[in-house]
C-alpha cells in the first residue's frame, strides 16, 4: 500500500489531465513515468532517494503519495512540497493571463483548448540548464537521448515494479567526467565543456537559483547566465522561463516558436523577429505561457 505523504491543494484554472498531456508528449523521457491518472518520478528529499507518484483523484487537490524509499521528516516533507508547487507553477494566479487571451484571435482559441495547462518547471537550475544546454541546435528526440545517457550513466536510480526510475545527475558528477567520456556520449566538444562549466559554478556555489532570483530584475538573471561561455539568450531565456518561474521571458529565437506561429497563422513562410515582437507586444508580462502554449501545438 502506497503511503501517504499529503495533498496539495489545486488552484484555480489548473487542469491535472492537460499536464500530464504534455508531460507525456515524448517516450524519451527518462526522469519520470505518466500514464492516465498520474506521474511517477524519483526525486531528492533529506532522507534520500524517494519514489512518489503524484495523482488528483479529485480536481481540487494533488495527492503525493511514497512508492519506495524512507518517508522525510517535517523539513524535507516541506521542501518536497515546495518543489512540486515550483515544477507544476501551483502558486501563480493565471486568470490575469486568461483574460487578457479571452478576446485574442491566436491565443483565445489556444486557452480554450488547453484550458488549465500550466507551464511544467524543472525546479533544479543544473538540470534546467543542461536540459537547454543539450537542445541547443539539435531535434528535442535527440535532447531526449542525450539526457537520458546522462542521467543513466552519472545519476542514481532505482528499480521498482519492472522499471528503472532515475535521478538527474548532481554537478560534483559532471564536474570530473573527462570530456572525451562526455563526447562518447554524442554531445558535441563544446556542449561538454559548457555543462562541466557549469557544473562547476554550481558546485563551487558561485552559481545559484536562490542567486539568479535575489537579483534586481529577470534581465541581470539573463546577463549572469549569458556571462557564462556556451549559455547565450535562448539558453538563458528558456531557463528563465522553465526554472526562474519568469512569466516574462520571451524566447524569440526558439525554432519551435517559429515553426508554432507559422502553423497556428497558417504562413507560408516563418515570422520575422519584427513580426514576432509585434504579435507578442499585446502580451507583455507572459510572453512565456504564450510560448508555451503555442509549443504545445506542436508537441
Amino acid at each position: 500500500m502506497n503511503d501517504l505523504l499529503f495533498e496539495l491543494p489545486l488552484p484555480e484554472l489548473f487542469d491535472w489531465k492537460a499536464c500530464l498531456d504534455y508531460m507525456a508528449r515524448s517516450p524519451l523521457e527518462c526522469l519520470y513515468r505518466t500514464d492516465g491518472e498520474g506521474v511517477t518520478r524519483l526525486l531528492r528529499a533529506d532522507s534520500g532517494a524517494l519514489l512518489i507518484r503524484l495523482t488528483a483523484p479529485e480536481q481540487e487537490r494533488l495527492r503525493v503519495e511514497l512508492l519506495e524509499g524512507k518517508r522525510p521528516g517535517d523539513a524535507g516533507l516541506e521542501e518536497l512540497a515546495r518543489y512540486i508547487r515550483d515544477w507544476f507553477d501551483l502558486d501563480r494566479d493565471l486568470r490575469p493571463f486568461y483574460k487578457l487571451a479571452a478576446d485574442d484571435l491566436l491565443l483565445g482559441p489556444l486557452t480554450e483548448r488547453f484550458r488549465g495547462l500550466r507551464i511544467v518547471g524543472i525546479p533544479d537550475l543544473f538540470e534546467a540548464l543542461c536540459w537547454a544546454i543539450l537542445g541547443q541546435q539539435v531535434n528535442l528526440a535527440f535532447a531526449y537521448k542525450l539526457k537520458a545517457r546522462l542521467a543513466e550513466g552519472y545519476g542514481e536510480s532505482v528499480h521498482w515494479l519492472g522499471n528503472r526510475y532515475h535521478l538527474f545527475p548532481l554537478p560534483e558528477r559532471l564536474l570530473g567526467a573527462p570530456e572525451e567520456e562526455l563526447c562518447a556520449l554524442q554531445l558535441s566538444r563544446s556542449k561538454a565543456r559548457t555543462i562541466t562549466a557549469v557544473a562547476g559554478l554550481i558546485a563551487d556555489g558561485a552559481l545559484s537559483r536562490e542567486e539568479l532570483l535575489a537579483l534586481g530584475s529577470p534581465e541581470e538573471a539573463e546577463a549572469r547566465l549569458t556571462a557564462v561561455k556556451g549559455i547565450g539568450p535562448w539558453t538563458a531565456q528558456y531557463v528563465r522561463m522553465r526554472c526562474l518561474r519568469d512569466a516574462s521571458s520571451f524566447p524569440i529565437g526558439d525554432v519551435g516558436l517559429h515553426n508554432a506561429v507559422k502553423s497556428v497563422l497558417q504562413m507560408d513562410r516563418k515570422p520575422s523577429l519584427p513580426e514576432l515582437r509585434e504579435l507578442f507586444a499585446g502580451w507583455r508580462g507572459w510572453e512565456a505561457y504564450a510560448t508555451f502554449y503555442l509549443w504545445r501545438v506542436l508537441y
